[in-house]
Parts: structure tokens; sequence; C-alpha cells
């Protein structure tokens, strides 16, 4: 009789929605599960902050396999660009076990929805800004998720480093008009 699967759960510092998620990790790793055999995809969500942001997703998984599923698992996570801060959960011999993973950096810009001028939002348009930034970025990164909140928009770009990125986007940042009075914060 097969031993009795270990439940983890697949904890991404990412900061994307559940479609996004189901896209970029979910339905690759179902896929790379079914052909192994080291573990099954269960479920997923999406942990959001008092004011709706999404914080994190994650993947519920049953290993079936712990000693290949465990690095299987991180590594193809990590493989699909899962941020720094990551980690697969689960227990083992009663104890709590988190194994780390990740390689991508985040950069989430929170562009002010309420204080601009009325120009400003009149005349702008933040796919124009999605746009470019992502052209900015080229192959060292890319806008991966957003929120749109009641006095904030944020835009979650994700890549090898957060100086890089920065510097990449630094110009466009100070020189757009929907970019004034911008936070721009490190989320992974």
């Amino acid at each position: 009789m097969p031993p009795e699967p270990v439940p983890a759960y697949a904890y991404l510092n990412a900061r994307v929605l559940p479609l996004d998620r189901g896209d970029r990790y979910e339905e690759p790793l179902a896929e790379a599960l079914a052909e192994n055999g080291f573990a099954e995809i269960t479920g997923g969500g999406t942990g959001q902050s008092e004011a709706g942001e999404i914080d994190y997703c994650g993947i519920d998984i049953d290993l079936h396999d712990l000693p290949n599923g465990v690095p299987f698992v991180c590594d193809f996570l990590a493989g699909c660009g899962a941020p720094k801060g990551s980690k697969l959960q689960y227990e083992e011999d009663g104890q709590p076990v988190e194994v780390p993973f990740g390689v991508l950096e985040g950069l989430a810009i929170y562009l002010n929805g309420t204080d601009l001028p009325d120009e400003v939002y009149a005349t702008s348009d933040v796919n124009e800004l999605y746009q470019e930034l992502n052209r900015l970025l080229g192959d060292r990164g890319s806008i991966q998720g957003y929120w749109q909140g009641p006095t904030e928009t944020a835009l979650y770009l994700y890549g090898y480093s957060v100086d890089e990125m920065r510097g990449l986007i630094d110009a466009c940042v100070a020189a757009y008009p929907l970019c004034q009075r911008a936070r721009l914060v490190q989320i992974a």
C-alpha cells in the first residue's frame, strides 16, 4: 500500500491575480507532476491585505514522493519565475519544514490615484505606461501583476535585480505625468 501523501503548501511571494497564478505556476506544475507522479496539486489561493491588495499566492500540493518531490517542486517553480521569499511548507515527523526557493526580485510602483491634478488623470493612460515599462525592462524583467485600490494603483515588476530594474525605468518614472508622487517599494 502506498504511503499517505504529505500535504504541502507552495507559498509564492508573488503578487499576481488568480488567473495569472494558474497560467504562470499551477498549470505548468500540474503538467510536470502528471508526468513524474512526485506530487499532485489539490488547490490554490491568494492572500490579501485588509485593503484588498494581493500579498502572496500559493498552491496546495500532496507530495507522494518526499525525497524527489520537494526539490522538484521548488526547482520547477523557481524556473517558472517564483520570486525570492517563496517557500515550500510541509510537516515531516511532526515538525514544520520550510524549503526556500525563488530567484526573481520584485518592485512595486504605487501610482497616486487621488492627489494629482485632474488633467494628469484625463490625459495619461496607465496602459501606455505599462507597455513602456515592459519595453524598457526588455529581457531583464516584466510587469507580472497589478492592483487597483481606492487611492493607488500598483504595478508589480519582477526581474533579476531591483536595482537593475530601477536603473532601466527611472527616467520614464521621473518623466511620465502619472508617476508623480509614485512610491517604489521592493517586494521580493
